[in-house]
């Protein structure tokens, strides 16, 4: 199974943990970085990934998630992918969603993902017949009632 996790997602970490709905998607974004790591899951990474952690201000954040998909992730969209995903990004902005979001969800449709996890409200919100877009939490709980299947 092929996924791809938003930005949001690996920097969830990092995010104040006194909150229960952060510390619960925390957890779970945990446990699909040991999924990945263990050969259960293939991981895509992608330039819009790889351009916006660029970006993060904390060295120590940026550098840990650069590792981390340099290390894990088993297909890489490149720059040079550019024009085709920014096609499928179009259709994606006509409905709302932000440029950056946009290039996220066309790199997970693109290398055909089978899931786009993401902690954004606004992200969950769009919905695609070509991946399903789920949280964290939603994505181990579906897991789980695929194994018990």
């Amino acid at each position: 199974m092929r996924i791809y996790l938003d930005n949001c997602c690996y920097n969830r970490p990092y995010d104040d943990q006194s909150q229960m709905r952060i510390h619960l998607e925390t957890e779970a974004k945990l446990h699909i970085q040991d999924m990945v790591r263990r050969g259960d899951l293939e991981l895509v990474a992608s330039f819009a990934l790889t351009y916006e952690n660029a970006k993060n201000r904390f060295a120590h954040k940026r550098e840990a998630i650069s590792k981390y998909m340099e290390a894990n992730a088993s297909y890489y969209v490149g720059k040079e992918k550019d024009k085709e995903v920014a096609k499928i990004a179009e259709n994606i902005k006509l409905t709302g969603i932000k440029d950056m979001d946009a290039f996220h969800i066309a790199c997970a449709i693109f290398s055909e993902s089978d899931f786009f996890i993401t902690t954004d409200d606004r992200v969950l919100k769009y919905k695609s017949e070509k991946i399903e877009i789920v949280t964290p939490g939603e994505f181990i709980r579906r897991m789980e009632e695929k194994d018990d299947e």
